[in-house]
């Protein structure tokens, strides 16, 4: 299967289908967001009276296409586990009934791979998870007034917030436009907590602690990279300049780029890296979370 065909599917269920519809709609590279019901009992033809039951099997979901090119699967997931909580067995926010319940649904292979492989990753941070992971059985479109329900109602009541949607789509607009954050005004350029950083979107492990250093240059700085086979690294000919664009291997996130003779490195050469493109697991979460392996490489 080619994984950059012009157009990919995946079907989210998160609670209340009106806010998850807002949220696909707001991010670059989503062509589409559908607003519907998702896996239901097949002898059904479910309408929102009949779900609202809990009776039908069906879940409120978004059917969500768009350019892989432009936006990747594991941004997605990154942009829908972080709006909803996979501890709630029925529900999210203040939507009660199995018709709530949190569910991701693929209709390829390679997108149950991601969704599988992702998925994992999630649970291993939370005692609790009840997120469906299943292949696509049924979708129905939901009825037109459900439809931009918050564009037409914007006072409507969402349990995704604009703030987390704002937040989102910072992090999406470094790690799948090569955007650039603002120096000295991030999250990790100096935290010298102990710990791994790993790639927020895959949660590959990329960089250590023991390799931070404090650089003048306002951004999170490493001298190495936990394994170079982690990165990516590709000419960037952008705005006027000649530079080296570091990436992840798994997830193809743009992380920031790398030069070579820095004073300021041990190594000589800098990792210079957006705190968006990261997320810290302090040491003492490394077990936990499933990077224990790695905790002898920190220092």
């Amino acid at each position: 299967m080619d994984i950059l065909k012009e157009s990919r599917t995946i079907y989210l269920a998160g609670g209340c289908f009106w806010g998850m519809e807002k949220l696909f709609h707001s991010l670059p590279g989503v062509t589409d967001a559908v607003s519907g019901y998702v896996n239901g009992k097949k002898d059904i033809l479910p309408d929102y009276s009949s779900v609202c039951t809990g009776q039908t099997g069906y879940r409120e979901a978004v059917r969500v296409s768009y350019d892989p090119k432009k936006i990747s699967l594991e941004a997605l997931l990154f942009a829908y586990y972080y709006v909803i909580d996979p501890r709630a067995k029925d529900g999210q926010g203040n939507d009660k009934g199995s018709q709530y319940r949190a569910g991701i649904y693929y209709d390829d292979e390679d997108s149950g791979e991601t969704v599988t492989r992702i998925s994992d990753i999630v649970k291993k941070r939370t005692d609790k998870f009840y997120v469906e992971v299943k292949p696509l059985e049924n979708f129905y479109e939901a009825e037109e007034y459900h439809q931009d329900y918050l564009d037409k109602n914007p006072g409507g009541y969402c349990h995704v917030s604009p703030s987390e949607i704002n937040e989102i789509l910072k992090i999406i607009d470094v790690t799948q436009n090569s955007a650039t954050e603002r120096p000295f005004d991030n999250l990790y350029w100096k935290n010298h907590e102990k710990g791994i950083y790993v790639d927020i979107l895959t949660g590959q492990p990329l960089f250590t602690s023991t390799d931070k250093y404090d650089s003048s240059c306002g951004w999170p700085s490493f001298s190495k990279p936990i394994n170079e086979k982690a990165l990516v690294e590709k000419k960037d000919n952008s705005l006027g300049m000649e530079r080296t664009e570091v990436k992840s291997s798994q997830g193809d996130s743009h992380l920031g780029h790398v030069f070579t003779g820095d004073s300021e490195s041990p190594s000589g050469t800098r990792y210079c890296i957006n705190s968006a493109s990261l997320r810290f697991i302090p040491y003492e979460a490394m077990e936990k979370e499933g990077y224990g392996h790695l905790k002898a490489s920190v220092r």
